[in-house]
């Protein structure tokens, strides 16, 4: 089992930054495909993928409507595998829940049916 744990979330006024933290822990995958990433939810929306990595080949993807503005990036160094997004330049509509997702994912990673495990979410608003 493992278990997601976010963190980072919080209020932070148009053009600000906030960086997300989720450190995974309990039995994670050591596979070629093991993969986290983060989705997001805002309000009356639908969830979305946001960006996600694979860890062994540290290869990264982004929704179109991140690219430029989000990174994400891992910490191999630590003994729980721990993956942050840094946002930047936060725009009203990036208001949503975050959502760590982890899995060994052969396939695309931007579907979220994809994914075994999900944190409880961290909530970011965007407002002046």
């Amino acid at each position: 089992q493992v278990q997601l744990i976010e963190s980072g979330g919080g209020l932070v006024e148009p053009g600000g930054s906030l960086r997300l933290s989720c450190a995974a822990s309990g039995q994670t995958d050591t596979s070629v495909y093991y993969t986290m990433g983060w989705f997001r939810q805002g309000p009356g929306k639908e969830r979305e993928f946001v960006a996600a990595i694979r860890w062994g080949a540290d290869v990264t993807y982004y929704a179109d409507s991140v690219k430029g503005q989000f990174t994400i990036s891992r910490d191999n160094a630590k003994s729980t595998k721990t993956v942050y997004l840094q946002m930047n330049s936060l725009k009203p509509e990036d208001t949503a829940v975050y959502f760590c997702a982890a899995g060994n994912i052969p396939y695309s990673p931007t579907s979220a049916r994809h994914y075994n495990y999900w944190g409880q979410g961290t909530q970011v608003a965007v407002s002046s």
